[in-house]
């Protein structure tokens, strides 16, 4: 292993130990919450859906506006900053913390510390793009937006978020389970068929 291979994976752990330690006091419902994002149990899909469902048609209900839904949201989220350190021991029992858990929990910080790395490089990638090529940074960023914003006006902005979140909420269970891999797998032999078929053609 190189000096700079060294030197990121040292940079790694610090920083997932620095993770671990802000999120200590969550500990016990990040677990929790990961159990039911990798569906455990095959009936968890079922109650992310259902409450997700719930949510979004509560806030189709009573229809606030931005600012209001906005300081809804910020003000849940210092609540639960607040209880949820406080409330969580006593709920989950401090005393049943093992090896296994904490073992996973350092896992998760570790796969939350690499994906803010990607998006960190995806963002540096694309400054890159812009500095290097910007005819080709223009167009395509010009193109994804052109497309993002046809989406959004076919489809309801509050559907396309539950459709999203939706998403990204089954995402985990999805991956664990080998589905992705299972259709995005079936989708590259179907594609490759056709382009041996056309190739056939062609000759």
């Amino acid at each position: 292993m190189s000096d700079g291979d060294n030197k990121s994976s040292n940079l790694l752990a610090q920083e997932t130990a620095q993770l671990e330690e802000q999120l200590q006091g969550w500990g016990e419902v990040i677990l929790a919450g990961d159990r039911v994002l990798r569906w455990e149990k095959p009936w968890f899909p079922a109650v992310l859906m259902a409450a997700t469902t719930v949510l979004f048609l509560l806030i189709y209900y009573l229809d606030p506006s931005v600012l209001t839904g906005l300081s809804c949201a910020v003000m849940l989220l210092c609540l639960a900053d607040y209880l949820v350190p406080t409330l969580a021991p006593r709920v989950f029992g401090s005393n049943k913390w093992t090896t296994e858990q904490q073992q996973r929990f350092h896992e998760i910080c570790s796969n939350l510390v690499k994906t803010q790395r990607r998006v960190v490089g995806w963002w540096r990638r694309s400054c890159a793009l812009k500095e290097e090529k910007p005819k080709m940074y223009f167009v395509s960023m010009i193109s994804g937006l052109l497309v993002v914003a046809w989406i959004g006006q076919q489809v309801h902005n509050l559907l396309l978020t539950y459709i999203i979140v939706s998403f990204l909420l089954l995402l985990p269970g999805l991956n664990q389970h080998g589905i992705i891999t299972k259709y995005t797998s079936m989708a590259k032999r179907e594609i490759n068929k056709l382009m041996k078929h056309k190739e056939k053609k062609n000759e």
